[in-house]
């Protein structure tokens, strides 16, 4: 377990408060607990009215189970849930203005789509159903499907329908359980377009829960990492990226070199450390330790490799002494294992722009990155956390 994951969710959720107000969904001390397991513990969260919010997280993390909790279909052991103001915590299913779209896209095989999206409306004895059908199908862009009957149409189709159907019922809060799961990847980078298209338009409230880093990254504006029951970290997908708190996120968000160093000295500005014989500079507001050591951080992207002795166009760390000892070509960029002098393998991707030759293995070469690009992390935290997952 990270030893930041706690200061880290009540800071991101002191940052959701000052942005979204109190007209959002707010979580507080949430807590599930099953006969063997805590699913969920203590959670505080806020989540601003009209924003496309993602829960991102391995499976086990508590990130379905809050989920359900907020649409009514598991009850919390303790905290409260309100959404728009209101105390929804003990509320039915259907005392709730939210709606669920699941990975199944659940919908009625004998009604054709116009007549699935209209069922929610139709039950409530609605008046304009045909023309707020009309508006909904424009919006998914299905208005020229709308007699076919779901087995006629594509994965992707069957989703918009069910999009259709939830946000017809103009709920507060959608909520957005894996639903491109079932979907192959050219759909699902497309469909990923798509839903935050009509967030956009329509200006409801998106809850999306994923184990895709990719999907939460491409269409949420905040995503909260969450391991453990915990939010790890939580804030605008560029800023987790680039510079993650805990090696959990470091790990699980993307691909990150940890490598262990001394700090030598700190200023307003800059950390330096030694990290194996050789100084380098971390940011400050990168620093993410007060321990005298520490892991440093650096993406396989920002890491450039050259010849030895040659001058790398990142002035401030360079790292000599490495043994190329693998090599895969993948197209737009060549990754690279370097073996350091201290024994580990760096990991280095490189852009197939033309102007730097392919190294192959056993060439000496060494590595060097722009020290605004480290970051550094407790050493007391796994410095494997979230890798493998």
């Amino acid at each position: 377990m990270s030893q930041v994951a706690e200061p880290n969710q009540q800071r991101a959720s002191e940052d959701a408060a000052g942005a979204g107000g109190g007209s959002g969904l707010r979580l507080r001390a949430l807590t599930k607990e099953f006969a063997t397991f805590t699913a969920v513990r203590s959670l505080d969260l806020e989540v601003p009215s009209g924003s496309f919010f993602a829960l991102l997280g391995p499976s086990g993390c508590g990130k379905t189970t809050t989920l359900r909790m907020i649409a009514g279909l598991e009850s919390p052991t303790s905290g409260t849930i309100e959404l728009a103001g209101r105390d929804i915590t003990h509320a039915k299913p259907y005392q709730r203005p939210v709606n669920t779209v699941f990975q199944s896209y659940a919908l009625f095989p004998h009604l054709d789509i116009a007549e699935n999206v209209a069922f929610g409306l139709r039950r409530r004895r609605q008046k304009d159903v045909d023309e707020q059908v009309r508006q909904m199908l424009d919006l998914v862009e299905l208005s020229s499907q709308s007699r076919k009957k779901p087995a006629q149409l594509s994965g992707g189709q069957q989703q918009r329908v069910a999009l259709a159907r939830a946000l017809i019922n103009k709920p507060e809060v959608l909520l957005l359980d894996e639903p491109l799961g079932a979907l192959d990847l050219k759909l699902r980078r497309a469909m990923q377009i798509e839903l935050k298209r009509i967030q956009t338009e329509v200006g409801l409230t998106f809850i999306h829960v994923t184990h895709d880093q990719e999907e939460a990254m491409t269409m949420a504006d905040t995503v909260a990492v969450m391991n453990g029951g915990v939010i790890e970290q939580m804030g605008a997908p560029a800023e987790l990226y680039e510079n993650p708190r805990s090696t959990f996120v470091a790990n699980f968000l993307g691909q990150s070199n940890l490598i262990a160093g001394s700090v030598v000295s700190r200023s307003a500005d800059i950390t330096t450390v030694d990290m194996h014989g050789i100084a380098v500079s971390v940011p400050a507001n990168r620093t993410h330790t007060d321990s005298d050591r520490g892991w440093v951080g650096i993406r396989p992207e920002k890491v450039l490799i050259g010849e030895v002795g040659e001058q790398l166009d990142a002035p401030g760390n360079t790292i000599p002494g490495g043994v190329v000892s693998d090599v895969s070509f993948v197209g737009v960029s060549t990754a690279y294992l370097v073996r350091m002098p201290w024994g580990q393998e760096l990991q280095v991707f490189s852009q197939n722009t033309g102007r730097v030759r392919i190294f192959a293995v056993g060439d000496a070469v060494e590595l060097s990155w722009r020290p605004e690009y480290a970051f550094l992390l407790d050493h007391a935290q796994d410095a494997s956390a979230g890798a493998a997952l």
